[in-house]
């Protein structure tokens, strides 16, 4: 049988069925990554990845206490990694789910996703941002405005109108505009594209979150607060340009502040 058949490299013994084994976990830690990269869970899991190694290390010495102990914790790491992930393996279930066919070829283009080139990223168009901005604030139009960095933020994308248009200014004032139905929640934007709008977006629980914020300020709060995100909100009532960055809120930027802000924090030259 071919499952069977052994490749000797120095004293180990490889079958084939051990490196499909290999190539499957390297494609499930592979996926796992780009689920939680750009957010608070991935320095969760390289610290829990380092605990395992140093577990296995231990093990390996013969050196039992620490083994034991460092075990033990292993032990009911399971039931603290389904806690602390959740929502993550919510969203991994959810795009597993959303597929119209796990057996068709889109589904297997997207569990191996090795061709894609991230070498050649456009540079933001904050020319467009900035002049959508400058229009909503002079009309006192409600926005927000969710840019994406290094995660294109699927599973929040998912609660909204999908679009996936090429990121310009009367787009964004069409989408906010007050009539419009996709004026309300957020819009999110990657790699020049706004790939969704009316987006639901976490509200942050923070208690010194000043009581006049209302929820489109919340909610950028709240999506920085877990995702390497950077949201900017106009808002309906005072017609001020805010911007939300690793949960904090600057209020009343200027459009030229908000240009050498957005400069520092993309790395526009």
């Amino acid at each position: 049988m071919w499952n069977t058949l052994q490749l000797p490299i120095a004293f180990i013994s490889i079958r084939w069925l051990d490196v499909v084994d290999i190539l499957l976990v390297a494609i499930l830690i592979f996926q796992l990554y780009k689920l939680i990269k750009g957010t608070v869970a991935i320095r969760i899991f390289i610290g829990i990845l380092s605990i395992y190694l140093f577990w296995k290390l231990v093990s390996a010495m013969q050196m039992e206490l620490l083994s034991e102990i460092l075990g033990q914790f292993i032990g009911v790491g399971v039931l603290a990694l389904i806690i602390v992930f959740q929502q993550e393996i919510r969203r991994f279930l959810l795009l597993v789910g959303s597929q119209s066919s796990v057996a068709g070829p889109g589904f297997i283009k997207k569990i191996i996703n090795w061709t894609k080139n991230d070498e050649h990223v456009e540079a933001l168009n904050q020319n467009a941002i900035i002049k959508a901005c400058y229009n909503m604030a002079k009309t006192k139009t409600g926005a927000l405005i969710v840019i994406a960095s290094g995660s294109e933020l699927r599973y929040h994308a998912s609660t909204g109108e999908q679009i996936d248009a090429k990121l310009s200014s009367a787009i964004l004032e069409a989408i906010f505009f007050k009539n419009s139905p996709l004026h309300d929640g957020g819009v999110i934007i990657f790699e020049n594209r706004i790939k969704a709008a009316r987006c639901i977006l976490p509200i942050s629980d923070n208690p010194d979150i000043p009581g006049n914020y209302g929820l489109r300020h919340r909610a950028a709060i709240g999506i920085t607060e877990n995702t390497a995100s950077f949201a900017i909100v106009v808002s309906e009532e005072t017609g001020k340009i805010s911007i939300a960055e690793n949960g904090i809120l600057e209020n009343n930027l200027t459009t030229e502040q908000l240009q050498k802000r957005m400069e520092i924090h993309f790395n526009i030259n």
